[in-house]
């Protein structure tokens, strides 16, 4: 079982009280209604699914509620490091 650093709660829980939600560092098109079809299904579809480390949205669903970013190993589906906010770039 995965045990998730929560940076808010500054504890480790398991995994089953966190949601994944998605690659960190997306950013919605500016002008929505002038994106691109392209633009728009890069938005939505396109990930860089790295082998290695790679940064993620997550959500302490079961606990504060709060959105995080973690850094995760994903050759050894470990955590690396967390910490609080959703919109830097990885």
């Amino acid at each position: 079982m995965l045990l998730i650093p929560c940076p808010h709660c500054r504890q480790s829980r398991p995994e089953r009280e966190f949601r994944h939600c998605g690659e960190a560092g997306l950013l919605r098109p500016v002008d929505p209604a002038a994106a691109s079809d392209r633009e728009w299904t890069d938005y939505l579809f396109a990930r860089t699914n790295p082998k290695g480390e790679s940064q993620e949205r997550w959500r302490h669903v079961h606990g504060c509620g709060r959105f995080f970013v973690l850094r995760r190993d994903t050759r050894e589906d470990a955590c690396v490091t967390s910490r609080a906010g959703v919109e830097e770039a990885p």
